[in-house]
């Protein structure tokens, strides 16, 4: 009886126009008793996978060098071509995983499947620990690439589900603080460590991750779809510590499971709390993609080079830290400003910064008339010497600098995170897994036209075209995206539910 009691108490606070904040005092009752200690226990354990995702990441651009110099083995040596598909193959795998992942998430649950990915991380690197010849080290990072496809899916999602609206956003951000964590220390043990040595390192990661989440429970929302309703509650004592009154919470998600039903038909696809967010979970991946974040990439050794940082490597480390400091203080500050103002805030500064580079490559190639991708990255690493484009260097470290702090400020780390929040539970895993393969395909994608588009347009007309999409991704984001920020996972699905735009 005392159930039916919170669930009608629930209701009635809902559905009731005489008290509109009824729902608000019984919440706000409801979180002053919560604590919060095993849950940020159970993030620490979760996000051990993003950061071995950002291993993977970043294992590359410290061992290419290695593997394509003339110290390297001869059965192992890759020429240009090999090198870019031992960096680039990591997405094709991890496009794959984020299908595996949908259906994971579905089948055995958001905890298991964590547990499960963390198998081709450790094989994947122990290939490439392993390698004899070039098609291994392109199957271990296929693995390593599969694994992170499956963890940039279900991560978000466990922790969406676990966490409690007050902290989510911060809770949420931390993936993506994870994973540029991740990225800078495989750069910092790069510096020290050969290639095999840092494909060991790189696998300790995933291997806390498996033990880990061994004493951390399923997200409740999971096991209440499942019809588990004894064990939700103990989940949830468990992340919400002994003084919280577990079967108020309990009784909220159970009813938002119950009107949604179990199983997810065709005909859902026309309901709008089904197709508006899946419209705004796949754009958000687009523009983060197209927003030139691996353009910059691609142009940072080229542009510290030229403002006299010769060593590369700390170059990296530095465009690292930066990276991670910044995505720090969006998770600090994410659950009070809102990501949908996070995300206006980033993408007017990557559109500045995008606009800028555009400049700085057109005035460096002015003194020499029209060139190729090939002579304008020759023109970027020649200009230490010549005057002019020297005095420009500050234009360029500018620009990076500002985009690089937009980017970790909104655009890295808001999309994952809304994607873990906007959907309803019984598409949640199928809607993620298109969005994830939306973020890798166009992340290939990106990465493999980059030089074909850096012939077509020029340097300056390619850095110009991703100014206007950070443009069009600040209209997208003003005209479409809600704030989240403070609501329950259920308020969100009434959001779109009530709204008559996408």
């Amino acid at each position: 009886m005392d159930i039916q009691n919170e669930r009608r108490r629930l209701l009635d606070a809902e559905d009731g126009d005489d008290d509109p904040t009824g729902l608000m005092s019984e919440q706000e009752a409801y979180l002053s008793k919560v604590r919060n200690t095993k849950l940020y226990l159970a993030t620490f354990a979760s996000v051990l996978g993003p950061m071995s995702f950002g291993f993977v990441l970043g294992y590359s651009s410290p061992v290419i060098p290695e593997l394509t110099g003339p110290g390297a083995e001869p059965r192992l040596r890759l020429d240009a071509n090999q090198a870019s598909w031992f960096g680039s193959i990591v997405t094709v795998g991890a496009a794959a995983g984020g299908l595996l992942g949908g259906w994971m998430v579905e089948k055995v649950g958001r905890k298991l499947s964590l547990m499960f990915c963390s198998l081709p991380f450790v094989f994947g690197f122990t290939i490439i620990i392993a390698a004899q010849n070039v098609w291994m080290l392109y199957a271990g990072r296929l693995l390593t690439g599969l694994a992170s496809g499956v963890t940039s899916l279900v991560v978000p999602l466990y922790i969406s589900e676990m966490a409690h609206e007050r902290v989510r956003g911060t809770l949420g951000s931390c993936v993506q603080l994870m994973v540029v964590l991740g990225i800078m220390g495989v750069y910092l043990a790069g510096l020290y460590l050969d290639w095999r040595w840092l494909a060991i390192c790189s696998s300790i990661p995933p291997t806390l991750l498996m033990v880990c989440m061994c004493f951390m429970p399923e997200t409740p929302r999971y096991l209440l779809s499942k019809g588990r309703r004894r064990e939700a509650e103990e989940a949830l004592r468990f992340l919400r510590g002994p003084d919280a009154p577990v079967e108020w919470e309990c009784a909220r998600i159970e009813d938002a499971c119950e009107e949604q039903g179990s199983s997810l038909q065709m005909s859902d696809l026309k309901d709008p709390g089904v197709y508006k967010p899946l419209v705004i979970g796949v754009m958000l991946m687009v523009f983060q993609q197209m927003t030139g974040i691996n353009a910059i990439m691609f142009y940072a050794e080229s542009i510290f080079q030229q403002a006299h940082f010769k060593e590369s490597d700390l170059a990296s480390v530095i465009v690292g830290l930066i990276q991670v400091v910044f995505t720090g203080v969006a998770a600090m500050i994410m659950d009070r400003a809102g990501r949908k103002v996070l995300l206006i805030i980033s993408g007017v500064a990557m559109a500045i910064s995008t606009t800028t580079f555009g400049v700085y490559f057109n005035l460096m190639a002015q003194p020499h008339g029209a060139a190729s991708l090939s002579s304008l990255a020759l023109d970027v690493q020649s200009a230490v010497g010549e005057e002019p484009h020297a005095d420009l260097a500050w234009l360029a470290l500018a620009s990076m600098a500002v985009f690089i702090t937009g980017f970790a400020l909104g655009w890295g780390p808001i999309p994952w995170l809304v994607m873990s929040e906007i959907f309803p539970s019984k598409v949640r895993g199928v809607a993620s897994a298109v969005c994830v393969l939306t973020n890798w395909s166009m992340a290939f994608l990106v990465t493999k036209t980059f030089q074909d588009m850096m012939s077509l347009l020029t340097s300056a007309g390619t850095f110009w075209l991703f100014a206007s999409m950070c443009i069009a991704n600040l209209v997208f984001t003003i005209a479409f995206v809600p704030e989240t920020k403070g609501k329950t996972l259920e308020q969100i699905e009434a959001i779109f539910r009530g709204t008559s735009g996408p």
